[in-house]
């Protein structure tokens, strides 16, 4: 029966098949206590500064240096991510030209504040975005988000081949897309949209169901070839005191959205027996709405910011099943190796001995890190793999 296949799509592969960073990251998910932590990290904004000093080229491999294990995990994408899954996107156009900056409308619509001839690495000024009302709604952006534009799909033969050999290692497959909040937030802006709650409730709906559309028909079709362990939403909701929107705003906007979508999903899975994990990401201080998310059966939280009051050993304590990964304070790494040791021995030897804990920066590694620090705080990790 093909039902009993242990291939990773209709069953679960063997362990004894898996690959090592399938293993590691298996037990990360079984919350197995004391198992060894899987090496990752976030990201990085001091690759530049390190290669300029001299410590690292373009050649470099950082999982040799680092200590970082092999992937784990195989991500389906199609989504959003920061922005809106637009298809076609916007054409990036110089909008206006001020000297050492240039107004630039990008990919998602919206026009940007940048400085000439870099517009990556720091934290852009946004001055517009394309959805005023229902009209502009329509004309720009509700189109572009049409489940059914054959351009999508151009790829998906050989990303579902890759995902396919990748779920035959016993890889974790996530599904990841732009969550509710962030998505709306990147076609209204992070001020109108707040007024828009209130004054225009019909338009946060209708971009809602476009949202729920575009997912819903994407991930069905990805699930025509593998089963998903992970529904990843990339969602940003949260500032350093909290929820940057109110519960009630919460339930009658996001909610409705995501349990269905969740619904669909499970139902869908080829193998049936498969738990799906759903992983919310958000900065900021997110304690305030663990509870809300945890309402819809969130299984895993990230990156927990340190700066905004974020703490993974109390809230590894508060919610024992839930998985947790971030909680490394990014501006202890520039301090020096005794502030990376009493961090790390504060939080590593609570949180492997509970389980289900990945330790990464809380966002991407500053250029403020010196690579000299950044090597000892990894060979602190390593004594936890």
């Amino acid at each position: 029966m093909i039902n009993n296949l242990n291939d990773g799509i209709h069953g679960m592969v063997p362990r004894e098949k898996m690959s090592k960073g399938a293993k590691r990251m298996r037990d990360f998910y079984d919350m197995k206590p004391d198992a060894p932590i899987y090496q990752t990290e976030f990201g990085f904004y001091s690759l530049e500064r390190w290669k300029n000093e001299g410590h690292i080229n373009d050649d470099t491999n950082l999982s040799d240096i680092f200590g970082f294990d092999e992937r784990g995990t195989f991500s389906l994408g199609g989504l959003g991510w920061c922005e809106a899954a637009f298809y076609p996107y916007f054409e990036v156009e110089i909008i206006e030209d001020r000297g050492d900056h240039e107004v630039v409308r990008d990919h998602a619509g919206r026009h940007v504040l940048y400085f000439k001839d870099r517009r990556d690495g720091f934290m852009p000024e946004y001055m517009d975005h394309p959805v005023k009302d229902m009209k502009t709604w329509e004309e720009n952006c509700k189109w572009r988000l049409d489940p059914n534009s054959a351009g999508r799909y151009e790829n998906l033969e050989d990303v579902m081949l890759r995902a396919k050999k990748r779920a035959g290692r016993g890889e974790v497959i996530i599904q990841g897309l732009i969550g509710g909040y962030m998505y709306l937030r990147s076609l209204i802006g992070p001020v109108d949209l707040l007024y828009k709650f209130y004054d225009d409730k019909e338009l946060i709906h209708d971009c809602m169901e476009a949202w729920f559309n575009l997912a819903d028909t994407v991930i069905a079709k990805h699930q025509q070839y593998v089963t998903l362990d992970e529904l990843f939403i990339a969602e940003d909701i949260c500032y350093n005191h909290g929820s940057l929107i109110s519960p009630d705003m919460i339930r009658e906007f996001l909610i409705p959205y995501y349990q269905q979508l969740i619904t669909n999903v499970k139902a869908r899975q080829i193998d049936k027996t498969r738990r799906l994990y759903f992983h919310v990401d958000t900065d900021g201080f997110a304690d305030p709405v663990i509870p809300l998310y945890r309402e819809l059966g969130m299984d895993y939280m990230s990156p927990f910011e340190v700066a905004s009051g974020c703490d993974v050993v109390r809230t590894g304590k508060e919610y024992p099943d839930l998985l947790i990964s971030g909680g490394i304070d990014k501006r202890i790494l520039a301090e020096g190796k005794e502030a990376i040791d009493r961090h790390i021995d504060s939080i590593l030897p609570v949180m492997k001995k509970r389980g289900g804990y990945i330790p990464t920066c809380d966002h991407g590694v500053p250029a403020e890190v010196s690579f000299e620090n950044y090597i000892h705080f990894r060979k602190r990790l390593q004594e936890f793999a």
